[in-house]
């Protein structure tokens, strides 16, 4: 962390990650399903982003082949979003915030393959423990397990996307990647919107008219929560080490817990086994970049 963060910075960073956290409660307050959800989300958030782009005079240019892996990588994207909310749909926010926090160790065995590096003893140590963890919740007969299954695979497919992007961000702007897969999230729902109104509507209509506040939640999930958050974490990189960002964001599961509680009340409050088994894996969670860097030291020294 360099000495020009200043006391606003880290309450701006505290603040996108409350605002992360929120992502599982609006989904919940939206009345449409999760597919036609995410397609106006996907929609408003790369008109968003291009805004954005222009008012900050950057580019959208890139190489055709660097295109091309942005626009695939969006359909990633894609699929993250439709099971992160369907997720909370199923079930509530609190149980697809916690298989959501499955991701960074998600990314801790992705990224070595990725880099044709050595996996880690203690990646795979802390990954045996969120398994565990997952088994306690899973454990005296959970209620949602299908909404547990969602988030740990949204889990599973932002840590792939992130990981992609880690090597892409080396030559292209963060906003520029964004915009493009933004995009291809965006085209996969289309593409997808057929076969889900085939075999997954129960009536075979798409719910495609937001009703009441819909509109102003699903503004609220892709300008506030996507464009503006993401603009401002890009910009907090340039003060804080990103070991010291990335730590923070690991609250986003406890503020999210903590804001579905009180938004939905008592339907939020679950058995001692769901709150011990989030504790077990928000520890690993927690854990891992304190470790990992205590062993890099000692390697370097």
């Amino acid at each position: 962390m360099t000495l020009t963060a200043t006391r606003t910075d880290y309450l701006k960073l505290h603040f996108i990650v409350l605002l992360w956290g929120f992502t599982a409660i609006g989904g919940k307050l939206i009345s449409i399903p999760a597919v036609e959800m995410v397609f106006y989300r996907t929609l408003l958030a790369a008109i968003g982003m291009g805004a954005v782009i222009l008012y900050n005079r950057g580019t959208v240019a890139v190489s055709t082949g660097d295109w091309l892996k942005l626009f695939f990588t969006g359909f990633i994207v894609g699929v993250h979003w439709l099971t992160f909310f369907r997720s909370g749909q199923v079930s509530n926010p609190s149980t697809s915030l916690v298989g959501f926090a499955t991701c960074s160790l998600w990314a801790a065995l992705f990224e070595p393959l990725a880099n044709r590096k050595k996996i880690d003893g203690l990646e795979i140590g802390l990954g045996i423990v969120v398994v565990l963890g997952l088994a306690l919740i899973f454990s005296f007969n959970f209620q949602y397990q299908t909404g547990l299954m969602l988030g740990i695979v949204s889990g599973l497919t932002a840590a792939l996307f992130a990981v992609i992007n880690a090597r892409l961000a080396v030559r292209v702007p963060a906003h520029t990647i964004t915009f493009h897969e933004m995009i291809g999230a965006f085209v996969s729902v289309c593409l997808f919107l057929p076969l889900y109104q085939t075999h997954y509507t129960t009536d075979g209509q798409l719910r495609l008219m937001p009703v009441g506040m819909d509109w102003f939640y699903i503004a609220v999930l892709a300008w506030a929560c996507s464009v503006y958050a993401y603009s401002v974490a890009i910009n907090l990189t340039k003060k804080m080490s990103v070991f010291f960002i990335q730590l923070t964001l690991n609250l986003e599961p406890v503020y999210g817990i903590l804001m579905a509680i009180l938004v939905f009340g008592q339907q939020e409050i679950m058995g001692w086994n769901f709150y011990a088994g989030t504790l077990v894996i928000l520890a690993a969670v927690a854990v891992y970049p304190m470790a990992k860097r205590r062993k890099d030291a000692r390697w370097a020294g």
